[in-house]
């Protein structure tokens, strides 16, 4: 049977980042398309770099990752989920509304600059 990713959505993941052992939770936003917003709790993690970010930085094959991007109309939180679940991760959780819903629901944001790749 083939592993799949879980969908989460705004209000179980602001429980899930209040956890005593809350879940990595990654902005996989391309340069192209990353703003500076961050979800409290949560790092950048490009989808470019999500495979090469959990397999150099020993994360467990069974640790909770959330992906999450700009909405619902972006395709890349499922991209990064898919190629999480590739390679092995089990408890992967994709939050399709990202950004928006967050937003939507009263959630606030951090900020780290907004860089373009050379």
């Amino acid at each position: 049977m083939k592993t799949t990713f879980t969908l989460i959505d705004a209000t179980e993941l602001a429980g899930r980042l209040r956890d005593t052992a809350p879940p990595r939770v990654w902005n996989v936003l391309t340069d192209e398309y990353f703003d500076g917003r961050l979800i409290p709790g949560s790092r950048r993690v490009p989808l470019d770099q999500v495979g090469r970010t959990a397999q150099e930085g020993s994360v467990r094959r069974d640790a909770e990752i959330v992906v999450y991007c700009s909405g619902i109309t972006c395709p890349q939180s499922r991209l990064a989920g898919e190629k999480l679940v590739a390679l092995g991760y089990t408890a992967v959780r994709v939050f399709e509304g990202g950004l928006e819903a967050w937003e939507a629901a009263g959630g606030s944001f951090v900020f780290e600059e907004a860089t373009l790749a050379a």
